[in-house]
């Protein structure tokens, strides 16, 4: 029998990648504020994003989840959260209009301040000081004041999180997700992209399509989907005392649910047996992605399903592959494998992302598109030769005109990186950058969808 589970248990686990706080009580502080303040979302609404997961994983819709590798305090401002937003909203109308399945979209926003570092300190000219653990731990700044985690970080970030939420909520219900705006969804600096032609072409044939519709008296006015979107957020599940402060029991179901979030995600390093992040995830009513590599062998992935998903309740467990694009075609076909054949009812989604970092010759890291995409083809490759669906994209992606990420249709070279390189972490794919990549994504997605509708035949 697995032991009792409270929203502090995870306690009397091994945590890593947690920071260590130097003073224990104003961590007490932080934590009991953040515990009288309100759920950043509601039970219902992680209830509703099992239920649309669930028709993911009947081969039935399609998971869409992007966003920021890591959110800061000093990129916080509407228009960011706007480009990022419209960006998804562009991706999810090709994948809609392409492979005529629903596109449940998942932002990486309202919460993705923590990340994981593999080592404790950073040194830079023969000074050793803690790594840089997100916003919502220490400040980039490498001085020991900005580096020294400070709780009211996370109040900060519960700030930033519920101003963000209020104008993603905004935008999708209040007019700005109206299929009738399609064609203002595009970026003025995307001109250049021959995609954007492309995408140009679709949206008018989607407002031809709506005109029809109108004739026939359907408008945003007698359906209200066509005026609004249902967008959900998601963050890696790693800051611990933050996570357990907006955890809360629904007074519906009597369930615990992690209100900081709709989703949530554990990550490579976080991913073992004994895991405190593992313990703590096994509790909480919310769907749940797992972050899958290299190192995951299959029988470990098999007990993980079981711990976290006992009942095998569809909808649950979203499988996000990182494998890289050179390896994934080696290494994914035994996990699908394994979990066929125990029947764990799961969805397969891709991060394309972190498996290709390269450092440039300038030093900058980045990622090569065409890896990106090689690993993305890859990942559908899988699934097609195992009978499997996949049924997800993850990637790491902001809506500003950032160089971060070299190649695709705008070719951002090696020695362009530096002209607009402003991650606090990891490279994103630019506005320019989604967009090509969505349409690809669309063309393999009803390859897959083909395939399938052949082998039922």
């Amino acid at each position: 029998m697995a032991q009792k589970w409270t929203p502090e248990s995870w306690r009397k686990h091994e945590a890593r990648q947690l920071p260590t706080y130097p003073d224990a009580a104003a961590l007490a502080g932080a934590e009991a504020e953040l515990r009288n303040y309100p759920p950043l979302v509601f039970a219902g609404e992680a209830r509703e994003l099992k239920a649309d997961l669930a028709e993911v994983a009947a081969g039935k819709a399609f998971l869409l989840q992007g966003g920021d590798c890591a959110e800061s305090f000093a990129e916080f401002h509407p228009n960011n959260i706007r480009d990022t937003f419209r960006v998804l909203l562009q991706m999810a109308v090709v994948l809609t209009f392409a492979s005529k399945l629903p596109v449940i979209k998942v932002g990486r926003m309202a919460g993705q301040f923590a990340k994981p570092r593999s080592a404790d300190f950073e040194e830079q000219d023969g000074v050793s000081l803690p790594s840089y653990r997100g916003d919502n731990v220490n400040d980039i700044a490498f001085t020991p004041q900005s580096r020294t985690p400070d709780p009211q970080r996370m109040v900060k970030a519960y700030s930033q999180s519920a101003a963000t939420l209020n104008l993603l909520r905004a935008f999708a219900q209040g007019g700005y997700a109206n299929l009738h705006q399609v064609h203002r969804w595009t970026h003025d600096f995307m001109g250049r992209s021959p995609w954007t032609k492309k995408y140009t072409d679709l949206a008018d044939r989607i407002g031809e399509a709506l005109d029809f519709m109108a004739a026939c008296g359907i408008n945003p006015e007698t359906v209200p989907q066509l005026k609004g979107t249902t967008f959900y957020t998601s963050h890696e599940a790693l800051l611990l005392p933050y996570e357990q402060a907006l955890t809360r029991q629904d007074s519906l179901t009597g369930d615990w649910y992690d209100t900081s979030a709709h989703m949530l995600w554990i990550g490579d390093r976080t991913r073992f047996e004994g895991s405190a992040h593992v313990e703590f995830m096994r509790g909480i009513g919310n769907p749940i992605g797992l972050k899958c590599g290299p190192s995951l062998e299959p029988d470990a992935l098999l007990r993980m399903l079981d711990t976290l998903n006992p009942a095998r309740e569809a909808g649950r467990i979203t499988l996000i592959t990182r494998y890289g694009y050179d390896k994934i075609e080696a290494g994914l076909p035994r996990l699908v494998r394994a979990v066929l054949r125990e029947g764990h009812p799961v969805i397969w989604s891709c991060d394309p992302m972190h498996g290709n970092v390269v450092k440039a010759a300038n030093g900058y890291k980045t990622r090569p598109f065409d890896r990106i995409l090689a690993e993305v083809r890859g990942f559908f490759a899988v699934h097609r030769a195992e009978g499997s669906f996949g049924g997800g994209i993850h990637c790491e992606m902001t809506g500003q005109n950032v160089t971060e990420c070299t190649g695709g249709a705008v070719d951002v070279t090696e020695q362009s990186l530096a002209d607009r390189y402003h991650t606090h972490c990891d490279p994103r794919l630019n506005a320019a950058q989604s967009l090509e990549l969505a349409f690809l994504l669309a063309e393999m997605l009803n390859q897959e969808l083909a395939e399938r509708r052949k082998a039922a035949a």
